[in-house]
């Protein structure tokens, strides 16, 4: 069945407040059920897991339904599911828990296409080590980062490669299937921040080759959490405990403290609604967010076409990056109009967008050498007519 926009719309009331909101890097917009889930928990599980009474035991399961939710969204193992309360926050857990020496005597690869979350921890970590830092580096006239150069980055000495699956703001999607097997050969760790791509992509851990794979729930709709899996959950063992709790097993080990029930029961809801987006498939949560990630794939695609398309056309509209193999997030500079000046006529027009989105690869691009960038992306709700809203509004601009 094709996929039902209308259905989606449907089932987020904010989109009713009379906006078009093309900024889902700040954050899709909330399903009513994830609203739902998270008031209706913050009233019956104030307490954190760990006690045996009944609310104690009830927010356990929630804490062990959203490893399993997020697992199902990666394709990947419930024990394996670290949870947090962000990117960086993961991510810094994760260097701190990996031994010294990884970063005294090892190289780390990390790429000025990946937002600051999954570049920061790995620069402080290198700092504090004295460790090496080696740049992966984006094509400035498509946006993409070649996957040649880690032929030459990658090397015996490496120990931990940090890429992104999908730019926030250019959309461009790295192919990782090429620069797995370089680190699996070197011995190096892989972390793929996925954020930017789990909105539009259907996610498999073991297809990817990722050791360890990042996603943020505010990027589909969900509360603010993240979660960081581990390919092989037994390597979580083999780290530094970084839990407050002395008895800590599993993927708790890496989370120093038990994050509120309330938010991850907003993050069941929030995978549970990717998984319905397709009402017409039935089965087992996994298969239904396959299917339902497809329609969203191919619908985007598609819309994606045309927001470029149209972009393109507008002679004072200059795209960054031409990318051909993306998900549907766009930056772009005007002649002679600075980025914020641009977002402020689009705010006056109804339309949200985002300026001077901090990232290496604009920079590296010279988009401030134009006044700034401007950053829209596409949403399972988003329409033809607000992409027409957003051309008309910039083309006034001229």
């Amino acid at each position: 069945m094709a996929f039902d926009v209308a259905y989606v719309r449907g089932l987020i009331p904010s989109l009713g407040d009379g906006w078009i909101h093309l900024d889902p890097q700040a954050g899709m917009q909330v399903p009513d059920s994830v609203a739902t889930a998270v008031t209706t928990s913050f009233r019956h599980l104030a307490t954190a897991p760990g006690g045996v009474y009944p609310s104690a035991r009830a927010a356990a399961e929630v804490t062990d339904s959203a490893r399993r939710a997020i697992a199902d969204l990666v394709g990947g193992d419930a024990a394996g599911v670290v949870l947090g309360a962000s990117r960086y926050a993961l991510l810094s857990v994760l260097a701190e828990a990996l031994a010294p020496h990884a970063f005294v005597r090892g190289d780390l690869v990390v790429t000025r296409q990946d937002d600051e979350p999954n570049i920061v921890p790995w620069l402080r970590a290198a700092e504090r080590y004295a460790g090496r830092i080696r740049w992966a580096e984006v094509d400035v006239e498509t946006g993409a980062l070649p996957t040649w150069q880690f032929g030459e980055l990658i090397t015996p000495d490496t120990e931990i490669v940090a890429v992104t699956l999908a730019s926030s703001t250019i959309g461009a999607i790295t192919d990782i299937g090429e620069i797995a097997p370089l680190a699996r050969q070197a011995g190096a760790l892989l972390v793929v921040d996925a954020t930017s791509a789990a909105p539009y992509l259907t996610l498999d851990i073991d297809e990817l080759g990722a050791d360890v794979l990042v996603v943020s729930a505010e990027r589909w709709g969900g509360p603010r959490v993240s979660a960081m899996v581990f390919r092989e959950p037994r390597v979580i063992d083999r780290l530094k405990m970084m839990s407050m709790d002395p008895t800590a097993t599993g993927p708790a080990r890496l989370e120093p403290e038990p994050l509120q029930p309330s938010l991850l029961a907003g993050l069941v809801a929030s995978v549970e609604h990717l998984a319905g987006l397709d009402e017409d498939v039935i089965g087992k949560r996994r298969r239904r967010l396959v299917a339902s990630m497809d329609g969203v794939y191919e619908y985007l695609q598609r819309l994606g076409y045309y927001l470029m398309s149209t972009l393109s056309q507008l002679n004072h509209v200059n795209v960054v990056g031409a990318e051909e193999n993306r998900v549907p997030l766009v930056s772009f500079t005007v002649d002679s109009v600075g980025a914020k000046d641009v977002v402020r006529r689009l705010a006056d027009n109804g339309v949200c967008a985002l300026a001077d989105v901090p990232n290496r690869a604009l920079v590296r691009m010279g988009a401030p050498d134009f006044g700034g960038a401007v950053t829209v992306g596409l949403a399972p709700y988003s329409t033809p007519y607000e992409v027409d809203h957003l051309v008309r509004t910039l083309g006034s601009l001229a």
